[in-house]
């Protein structure tokens, strides 16, 4: 059961529709959201191998613990409004009742923060990367790589998602990676109404073919449908595209069968699944 999704925000702007994401799948399976913002240490901000005088370094600390004060009260009213338009309740007296959210403040580089917070939530999420401004790739990398836990990757919409959930898209190959996020993500699967496995026809042998994936889900209660597909040149793009077609409003996929450093640079399915998605992505590594 999803019981507690996570929310990291640091004030670049992408934490309302995060927000708006972590809400629909709240409401779907009566979630508690936890958004945290985090908040930078004086110590992180000063810069490296430069002597600072003492009196100057005081200055820079009272500064720095001003601005975060100030972003800190500016991004929670912020959220509490779009939280409130969202429909969750952050009374405190209702959770586990209703869809609810809470706004909790970490010190540290968001990395850490994501370790510390991630490893006790159901599934954390994020933006999708902006690789043309370099934002937001060290933060699905550190969920994905150092919390354990299902990540949902969020793109940007001009609009809050009505339902996500309900019509899910299984990205299967017998991988070990699949496997992981086939198991972690089993509560999605329980609360979908709609569920298709993506087979490229070229699965792994007796034990993790398409057929066995059925029956294995068949023995959960979860009832699937097969739809094959002919990969190309470009799976992860070609997965996007059979998943949009169906009309799922998620899809899930084990992430970085090679390592990051390796797709990032060299391209691979994950990347370009991170690349160009259009849709959620629930990825699990």
């Amino acid at each position: 059961m999803i019981r507690k999704i996570l929310v990291p925000v640091r004030g670049d702007g992408k934490g309302d529709n995060v927000l708006a994401h972590a809400a629909a799948i709240a409401h779907r399976h009566i979630a508690h959201v936890v958004v945290v913002h985090c908040r930078p240490r004086a110590e992180d901000l000063m810069p490296y191998g430069i002597y600072i005088p003492e009196f100057l370094r005081k200055q820079l600390v009272e500064q720095s613990y001003k601005v975060a004060d100030a972003e800190e009260a500016g991004i929670r009213d912020e959220l509490r409004v779009l939280a409130r338009n969202l429909n969750l309740d952050d009374s405190g007296d209702k959770i586990g009742k209703v869809a609810s959210v809470e706004f909790v403040e970490a010190a540290g580089r968001q990395v850490d923060v994501i370790k510390r917070h991630g490893r006790l939530a159901d599934m954390i999420a994020v933006a999708k990367p902006d690789r043309d401004r370099n934002l937001g790739k060290n933060t699905l990398k550190a969920a994905l790589f150092h919390s354990g836990r299902p990540v949902l990757m969020c793109p940007p919409r001009s609009t809050p998602p009505e339902t996500l959930g309900a019509k899910v898209a299984i990205a299967w190959n017998g991988s070990a990676e699949a496997a992981r996020a086939l198991s972690q993500c089993k509560s999605v699967l329980r609360g979908a109404d709609t569920i298709w496995v993506l087979s490229n026809g070229a699965d792994a042998g007796p034990g993790t073919s398409i057929d066995d994936l059925i029956t294995y889900l068949e023995l959960h209660d979860i009832k699937a449908t097969v739809e094959t597909f002919s990969p190309g040149e470009r799976l992860g793009r070609e997965l996007l595209r059979v998943s949009a077609g169906l009309g799922a409003d998620m899809m899930i996929m084990g992430a970085y069968g090679d390592s990051h450093e390796h797709e990032t640079v060299f391209g691979g399915n994950t990347q370009a699944v991170v690349d160009t998605a259009t849709m959620p992505v629930l990825l699990n590594h």
